[in-house]
């Protein structure tokens, strides 16, 4: 299966009854698995949880800490990019150069690198430790 299959897939399950925006995503580890996530709504809205951070803890459960290829998929005119902090994230645990595929379900898609979408990454150098 490919990681955008995988995020195909697993964007089916997302609990999305408020917004009805269903996202799915999905992150290469290291060792080649695939880590699944999609977002998961909350009445409450700031409490909800991003597809990609859902295949972030995926692979960190896991025991992986270092993500090498990434996918997101929703139903949109134009490919979703990750939001901020999801942006964050993703740069918390994959380089600069990591790609990132965007994409639609109609088979739009927009490639990119965790670099072009987090050019001012915060990181463990801000804090006085190299990372």
């Amino acid at each position: 299966m490919s990681l955008l299959d995988a995020a195909r897939a697993v964007r089916e399950m997302a609990y999305a009854p408020y917004s009805h925006f269903k996202v799915g995503a999905a992150v290469r580890g290291v060792s080649g698995a695939i880590y699944r996530g999609c977002n998961v709504e909350n009445v409450a809205y700031p409490e909800g949880t991003c597809a990609e951070a859902g295949a972030i803890a995926a692979m960190v459960a896991a025991g992986e800490t270092e993500l090498v290829e990434v996918a997101v998929i929703a139903d949109s005119p134009s490919p979703v990019p990750p939001c901020g902090g999801c942006r964050q994230k993703l740069a918390e645990f994959g380089r600069h150069d990591t790609p990132v595929l965007l994409a639609t379900l109609a088979g739009g898609t927009q490639a990119t690198t965790v670099g072009e979408l987090l050019p001012g990454r915060f990181d463990a150098n801000h804090m006085g430790r190299a990372g």
